[in-house]
């Protein structure tokens, strides 16, 4: 006999961020710590800098050819980023 209020440990969890209002931070987190996996080391490698403030992503890169290569892939990157949070998370990409 199982009791009716059985939750998998992802559902507990996600719960626990929903109410402590750590949602959002939790995404943001986990997308700059899959930015490598989700860019490539060759972009990753060049990133100096990266942050995320009011649904922007920042990226500080050295190379002038990565910064006009990732402003053409804006629209690529929003959608590849939100896509691994399940969520939208970020809403534009600022290149510096």
């Amino acid at each position: 006999m199982g009791r009716t209020n059985d939750k998998t440990l992802k559902e507990a969890i996600s719960q626990y961020l929903d109410a402590l209002k750590l949602r959002r931070k939790f995404d943001e987190t986990s997308i700059l710590a899959a930015w490598p996996e989700l860019m490539g080391t060759a972009i990753a490698n060049r990133t100096k800098q990266l942050f995320i403030r009011d649904k922007k992503l920042f990226v500080r890169v050295e190379s002038a050819v990565i910064k006009n290569e990732l402003l053409l892939m804006r629209s690529q990157i929003i959608g590849k980023l939100n896509e691994y949070v399940g969520r939208v998370v970020i809403e534009d990409v600022v290149i510096l």
